[in-house]
């Protein structure tokens, strides 16, 4: 059996390895990975993480994942240039069963899921600096490269923060101890504090452990993957519907629509390899629409991406489906209403549209009826003094205006 290792790295996972027979290997790993409790629900570019571990899973490997609920208190540094504000202990509870959910969703329920707060709630200061600081160098730690840069920057850094390294190397150690666990996993941005871990294991029991890097997930352009016009990708559905999940995935550019598929799906190189050849030869949305529904089916269950499709092909101008009340409650399930009073029957669309802040500006509305990108309920709006007509209320209360091919808003009439 190919080695997993040499298997991501063929995928394009492989940021950085701690030590290069990680390639030649064949010997069981038990494995971590953590994720810090910033936000109730972890987003799209956690991703890559997340399915490196399943591929580990898939391998025969034994996977831990590690809830932060001490270290999310302090905040990571790395990849950031000012510190993050302070989260209360309730705040955190409450991202802690979000993400909780989030990953066993994904990786099954068979995947232990720790929570460092256990280990770390019993020490004091006095004992956490004799027992773990005093195995620490600063030289070492001044070294790693998310110090440096925070130290250089304006803001600098706090001692607080200059700590976390500290706290994820022993999470390493006591999982080592704890639960035999011999490799950690992360981000491009964790390298620092992964090999912390390494070297205090070496120090303290003399043992060799390994890490491993993922890339973190951008886009050609070289800007993050995973931001819409709503804000984070979200892969909780109370966050962000699985509709709207699905209609980013599907909007994925062609330059990176093939990474993609090699990092956050299970689908074999030879079938990405054709789904390539297709692309190039101009088969325009095939290769998107395998990553939408491949992808949005892991997240969101088969539940999720039935309403997901049903939902995109009701929203599909010139669609055979008549638009009725049936309809409309299922869009209602995966696009939030906007709310109008009925004073708005009669007036032009421009300026609702524009009150609505579905576009920024009356002259933009204009520009987009003038090049044919307004509809209301799928039909295109030509005129820019057109009014809102009662005969466009669907069920005398909704409406379904799209925004280009690409955005769908619904509209739904206030009950007075």
């Amino acid at each position: 059996m190919e080695n997993i290792v040499s298997i991501l790295k063929k995928r394009g996972f492989i940021d950085g390895v701690s030590h290069d027979e990680l390639y030649k290997m064949d010997k069981p790993f038990t494995i971590y990975c953590g994720f810090d409790p910033t936000g109730d629900s972890l987003h799209i570019g956690h991703l890559v993480a997340i399915v490196g571990m399943g591929w580990f899973k898939k391998a025969g490997h034994k996977v831990i994942a590690i809830a932060g609920g001490a270290t999310g208190m302090i905040g990571d540094p790395s990849g950031k240039n000012k510190e993050r504000n302070l989260l209360d202990e309730d705040t955190i509870a409450k991202n802690l069963e979000g993400i909780s959910g989030d990953l066993k969703k994904i990786l099954g329920s068979d995947v232990p899921l720790l929570n460092n707060y256990d280990w770390f709630k019993n020490f004091s200061f006095v004992s956490f600096l004799r027992e773990v600081g005093k195995q620490f160098r600063m030289g070492i730690m001044l070294s790693k490269d998310s110090v440096k840069s925070r130290l250089a920057s304006e803001e600098g850094m706090s001692f607080t923060e200059f700590c976390y390294q500290i706290l994820q190397a022993y999470d390493f150690l006591y999982l080592n101890e704890k639960h035999n666990v011999n490799l950690q996993i992360g981000g491009a941005d964790q390298w620092g504090n992964i090999t912390a871990g390494i070297e205090l294991i070496r120090k303290v029991k003399g043992e060799e452990v390994y890490g491993i890097t993922f890339t973190l997930l951008t886009k050609a352009d070289g800007q993050k993957f995973g931001k819409s016009e709503k804000g984070a990708v979200w892969l909780n559905p109370e966050k962000l519907s699985p509709y709207e999940f699905y209609q980013y995935l599907i909007r994925t550019d062609d330059r990176d629509v093939i990474k993609l598929l090699k990092l956050l799906t299970y689908i074999d190189l030879e079938e990405i390899s054709e789904l390539e050849s297709r692309l190039l030869k101009g088969e325009v949305g095939i290769a998107q629409k395998r990553l939408a529904q491949e992808v949005t089916l892991m997240v969101h269950g088969q539940a999720g991406l039935d309403a997901a499709i049903k939902t995109t092909e009701l929203a599909q101008p010139g669609h055979a489906v008549a638009l009725n009340e049936e309809t409309f409650k299922v869009l209602e399930n995966e696009l939030e209403p906007f709310p109008f009073n009925s004073q708005a029957i009669g007036t032009k669309w421009v300026d609702i549209i524009a009150e609505l802040k579905i576009l920024a500006s009356k002259g933009d509305v204009k520009r987009l009826i003038k090049n044919n990108g307004l509809l209301i309920n799928n039909e295109k709006l030509t005129k820019e003094d057109a009014l809102f007509e009662p005969t466009q209320l669907i069920a005398g209360r909704y409406v379904l205006v799209s925004v280009g091919k690409k955005t769908k808003y619904l509209l739904k009439l206030n009950q007075d």
